[in-house]
């Protein structure tokens, strides 16, 4: 009962020195992956990257404790990430305050959901997401963090748009325009690593080596070189009036966001007071008002844009400062820097004492030493209602991904798996991860693998994982200062590729024509509705869904016959002749309220295509369940059938479906007589009575019962 509750408790049942040096050489090749990994991962989120870190601090630990594999590698994952980005984004912009907040909240109402599925048992609530689904949602999902890196790769910055392609489109022309080449090495050379190191020797940590080279060579050639201006520094008067105008419009923004609270407020008073007039009045002066934030934030779009285009060559003055003009035009007599230069611009109004100008690539930079400060995420009711059906989207992507690469691993190690047990570990790692300033992490079906492959045999290697990168956070953040931000993309993309799986399309559309266009489906609206995901997905369950229900609606009918191998098939599939006299019909599935008519209909236009009919044996065996329909559709099929004259008999009944015509009586209606263990008996019996008369002389069914009938 104790190992139920604590199941970290069964690792040391036979516990020796030999698997405790495993565990710990496995844990720290896990952490030389996931520290790198993690904070290129955050950056994916739309977080500051040193959280990456503290996702990678307490989720490990807590999830190895509490779940039920003894390998599985939990921290932040791409997809997870790439959710975790599309669920916040409409609500506060990336990487500020707001932002971080609402990712903490959203990673306490996934762990609060997963741990409440493992309590409740409810784990199979994860297969409404079917595999069709799930591949399509990944392959385009994998696209989708690929192409979001290519700004960070050419060193361009952009406004996101409405959808992500045409955030993409934004980016090729930007890069068109101006690549920062240094960046673009940057990631080159990052990719060049860690594919060299793969090939040449799988074990050695190539990302780390990407990160440690790269970063070594970032602070050698200096490659991150920004410096802070007074706006007079740049000697164009557009671009002095541009920032102006840019200041403007931010705190126009910010006027009119605050207007329109007070203006929701008073809305809601007014509609409390049941005030309608003023409730009406609210109404209009908030549409304005939105109205006239929009035309704002359009305008600082077109600003911020244009800022971003204009590029500069910095001149050094006696006093050792830079001024800076636009490219082509720097006065006769004076020599510039050789570098380009361009004015960093955000959402935020540019200190026009203070602003800051790119000569180089963008680094990682400061990142704070020492543990995340353990606090409950702030609860808002109206924050949680729209982040919820996102944390459930999460919540099961995320448990699917951790439980499909928990299970190839059990399978290779032969551990018993409790997939509820398993969403209790995820869940309270969310949960306490939530308190410790992490985002929604998951399993890593990476980092799993190196998990597996350094040989850790118990949960202490996620252990040692988190030990690692808690003194990373204590004594070496300094080190990730100059890691360029081209490198963690590039990191990024590496990881994605593997997601990528064309495959999995021709296998589903092999299984099923319509899995495959399911998983067809799925693909192209999460790549077209992106970065909207939870649509493609949606889309996908709702197909998936509806497939079920078409199928259950209209089960399979067949009509069986013999052929020379006297075994009874479906005649419509083999082209078998099928007897004019008896109908040997099956039906496939459960007998229900949706599709018990199908039945009838099915019934019915047999009788009417085939006048020499006498008996109908409806086989059973594929009848798995019947309820109170089912059972008024069958009783109503005898009605029918014998009220021509002609006979019913049943074969291979099951012991539920007997059970219900015993409670309804319908067995006694049918004739116990009418009821046979297996259709090959039922043939035997019916064959002779039912070609009385008959005009066949040469019945398909025969042959078998004159060897029965000789016995």
């Amino acid at each position: 009962m104790l190992t139920r509750i604590f199941p970290f408790l069964g690792w040391f049942k036979k516990y020796s020195s030999a698997a405790f040096r495993a565990d710990i050489i496995s844990g720290l090749t896990v952490a030389l992956v996931l520290i790198p990994q993690s904070m290129a991962y955050a950056q994916l989120a739309g977080m500051p990257a040193y959280y990456g870190l503290y996702a990678s601090l307490l989720p490990p630990m807590v999830a190895a404790l509490f779940g039920s594999s003894r390998q599985l590698a939990t921290g932040p994952v791409a997809v997870v990430s790439l959710m975790t980005a599309a669920s916040l984004e409409p609500l506060a912009t990336a990487g500020s305050e707001g932002y971080i907040a609402y990712a903490l909240l959203l990673a306490l109402l996934v762990g609060i959901f997963q741990f409440l599925l493992g309590v409740l048992r409810l784990g199979l609530v994860v297969n409404f997401l079917s595999h069709p689904v799930v591949n399509g949602f990944t392959n385009a999902a994998a696209i989708i963090i690929a192409s979001s890196q290519l700004s960070k790769m050419f060193g361009v910055y952009v406004d996101k748009a409405e959808l992500h392609f045409e955030t993409i489109m934004r980016v090729i022309k930007s890069a068109m325009h101006y690549t920062h080449f240094p960046t673009l090495g940057m990631g080159v050379l990052a990719f060049a690593i860690m594919v060299g190191l793969k090939k040449v020797n799988p074990k050695i940590p190539n990302v780390l080596c990407a990160v440690v080279i790269t970063t070594v060579l970032s602070w050698a050639v200096g490659f991150n070189h920004d410096t802070s201006v007074k706006v007079s520094a740049i000697q164009d008067q557009h671009t002095q009036e541009l920032i102006a105008e840019f200041n403007k419009s931010v705190v126009g923004i910010s006027d009119l966001a605050l207007k329109r609270t007070q203006i929701a407020a008073l809305e809601d008073k007014a509609k409390a007071e049941k005030n309608q007039i003023g409730f009406y009045d609210a109404e209009h002066d908030l549409h304005v008002v939105n109205y006239q934030a929009n035309v704002l934030k359009h305008k600082s779009h077109e600003l911020r844009e244009e800022l971003r285009y204009m590029l500069f060559s910095g001149v050094e003055q006696s006093d050792g400062s830079l001024t800076f003009f636009p490219q082509g035009k720097v006065p006769a007599g004076m020599t510039d820097d050789g570098r380009t230069w361009r004015v960093k611009v955000g959402n935020k109004v540019l200190d026009t004492d203070s602003i800051k100008m790119m000569g180089g690539g963008a680094v990682v930079g400061n990142v704070p030493s020492g543990f995340p400060p353990l606090a409950i995420p702030s609860l808002d009711l109206k924050v949680i209602m729209k982040l919820l059906p996102f944390a459930v989207i999460i919540s099961l992507l995320g448990f699917m991904e951790a439980i499909s690469i928990a299970k190839a691993m059990a399978a290779k190690t032969g551990q018993k798996l409790d997939p509820n047990q398993e969403l209790i570990g995820q869940g309270l790692a969310n949960m306490l991860g939530a308190c410790g300033s992490s985002y929604p992490a998951s399993g890593s079906f990476s980092r799993s693998a190196v998990n597996l492959q350094a040989g850790a045999v118990t949960g202490l290697s996620s252990v040692f994982t988190s030990g690692i990168v808690a003194v990373t956070l204590l004594f070496f953040t300094p080190l990730l200062y100059h890691l360029p931000q081209a490198v963690l993309a590039a990191v990024i993309m590496m990881a994605v590729i593997g997601l990528i799986n064309a495959s999995g399309f021709i296998h589903a559309w092999k299984a099923q024509k319509y899995d495959g266009a399911i998983s067809i489906i799925s693909f192209i609206a999460t790549l077209a509705f992106a970065p909207h995901l939870d649509k493609g997905i949606m889309i996908g369950v709702a197909l998936s869904l509806g497939v079920f229900l078409y199928k259950s609606m209209r089960p399979r009918v067949a009509a069986l016959s013999k052929g020379e191998d006297q075994v009874l098939r479906d005649a419509s599939v083999h082209g078998l002749r099928e007897c004019d006299h008896i109908a040997v019909v099956r039906f496939d599935g459960p007998l229900f309220f949706a599709n018990a008519s199908f039945l009838e209909d099915q019934i019915t236009e047999r009788i009417m295509a085939m006048p020499n009919l006498k008996h109908f044996i409806l086989v059973s065996n594929g009848i798995n369940d019947i309820d109170a329909s089912g059972e008024e559709a069958l009783s109503l099929i005898v009605d029918t059938v014998r009220s021509g004259g002609r006979d019913i008999s049943l074969s291979g009944v099951n012991e539920a479906v007997m059970a219900v015509l015993e409670r309804t009586h319908l067995l006694e209606k049918i004739g116990r007589d009418h009821v046979y263990a297996d259709t090959e008996t039922a043939l035997c019996r019916t064959h002779a009575t039912a070609h009385v008369d008959g005009t066949e002389s040469d019945c398909p069914l025969t042959t078998y019962c004159r060897i029965t009938g000789n016995a």
